[in-house]
């Protein structure tokens, strides 16, 4: 029992250190005189609590799987380097799969016990970095499925590219007379 509680106090220190370099949370801390780590640990479990219980869970696992990722693409986007653009990169890759997977099956889904809360679970899978999800999910699925049919997919991108340019071309060349004619 006492090596958890040392894990523990551990861990709430590392914690309370990654969670300093926020001033907003430093002021709150000053202000309230309850550790910061509380109130995370606190938002948390409310967040938690409110998926568990499914109010609100579509919207708030939709934010989770979309604010935390997109603000750590913009930071990576602002680096020099690219390892961390390819990690998120691939986190999109597959969020947009899963979301297009969700979109034919979300009338069943939405029916199944706790589909939120694994949901969520899933999404952090897939964006912490620790646990690679996004890198593992794209490597066994869908890097094979796009290596396939790679070939089939460009040609009929080609054939709507060609289509769209008939239809853009059609129009811009009978909206001056169609403008003519409204007035």
């Amino acid at each position: 029992m006492e090596t958890m509680q040392v894990k523990a106090r551990y861990y709430n220190a590392q914690l309370d250190k990654e969670l300093g370099k926020y001033p907003q949370l430093n002021t709150l801390q000053l202000a309230t005189g309850v550790p910061k780590t509380y109130f995370v640990f606190g938002a948390g479990a409310f967040i938690f609590l409110m998926i568990f219980f499914n109010f609100a869970g579509k919207l708030l696992s939709n934010l989770l799987g979309w604010v935390y990722p997109a603000y750590r693409s913009f930071k990576a986007l602002e680096t020099p380097g690219n390892e961390d653009d390819k990690q998120w990169l691939t986190y999109w890759t597959v969020y947009g799969f899963v979301s297009i997977l969700e979109s034919f099956t979300d009338t069943l889904l939405y029916w199944f016990p706790f589909y939120f809360l694994i949901k969520t679970i899933f999404l952090l899978w897939l964006m912490i970095p620790a646990f690679n999800g996004a890198v593992t999910i794209y490597n066994r699925i869908l890097r094979p499925f796009l290596l396939q049919h790679s070939n089939e997919i460009d040609t009929s991108y080609q054939n709507l590219k060609a289509k769209a340019s008939a239809v853009a071309a059609e129009f811009n060349s009978s909206a001056p007379a169609a403008a003519a004619a409204f007035h």
